[in-house]
């Protein structure tokens, strides 16, 4: 499956930006979020992001060398179990739950279409269930390493850069939640982090935008601490990746 390149890609970018940010940051006092420094704001958000056992991310924008619009919405944590979904636009759409050494995806028809060679034939055996198998396989080794939000956060780090001058905006709220900015600019392009005022300082958003003022890309964070859903899908819902083998042979499970 060719859409699971773009899966890791995605969520490292997305914590990347927040990373980048936090990097200007330097060891702080504990202290009221908004009347901080942006580099101290930003060292409250870095620390508060890797304190996390769990987080939800949700992600949207255009990536990739042809912009596709690209959205991502994800719960995970440091055991590696996850829930939620990838979107690649007009090139189809997959959800994916990870248990353990367990994987489930639910590709629908334009990704079997577009992300799949011979996915007509593995669409019509799939018939709307979840493709079940291990992360070890190799379709779904691919998708299931997105799940790690230990890896998840150490490839954000690699994919940084150290932050360089960093600005304060002024205290507003971000879907019901009082938040501050702190901006910084990096490669042309200017990301802003708002950071929550009240409780730990988590990130709540990040947003990049073009020296135009374009929006490229809106990263948000919830859930910390709350436990990726536990439920799978059942026996009847799931065709096992073997079955598919079988049926319509390695290319359309590749």
């Amino acid at each position: 499956m060719t859409g699971h390149r773009m899966a890791k890609p995605l969520a490292a970018g997305a914590a990347a930006a927040v990373l980048t940010i936090a990097a200007g940051g330097s060891a702080v006092a504990d202290g009221g979020t908004g009347s901080l420094s942006a580099q101290e704001i930003a060292k409250k958000a870095h620390d508060a992001l890797f304190g996390t056992s769990s987080l939800h991310i949700s992600v949207h924008g255009r990536f990739g060398s042809r912009g596709t619009p690209t959205s991502m919405d994800l719960t995970l944590d440091r055991q590696a179990n996850c829930r939620g979904s990838l979107s690649l636009g007009g090139q189809g759409s997959v959800e994916i739950i990870k248990r353990g050494g367990k994987v489930w995806i639910k590709p629908d028809a334009a990704f079997w279409k577009n992300q799949v060679p011979g996915g007509s034939a593995a669409e019509a055996v799939i018939n709307g269930r979840y493709l079940e198998g291990s992360s070890t396989d190799s379709p779904l080794q691919g998708l299931s390493k997105v799940c790690d939000l230990d890896s998840f956060l150490k490839t954000s780090t690699e994919s940084g850069t150290s932050g360089g001058r960093l600005t304060k905006g002024k205290v507003t709220k971000l879907h019901g939640i009082e938040v501050v900015p702190v901006s910084g600019v990096r490669g042309g392009q200017r990301e802003t982090l708002y950071v929550a005022t009240h409780g730990k300082p988590y990130p709540v958003q990040v947003t990049v935008k073009a020296k135009d003022g374009t929006t490229l890309a809106t990263v948000g964070f919830s859930g910390f601490d709350k436990p990726v859903p536990s439920s799978t899908p059942s026996p009847d819902q799931a065709v096992n990746i073997s079955k598919l083998k079988t049926q319509v042979g390695p290319a359309a499970s590749t």
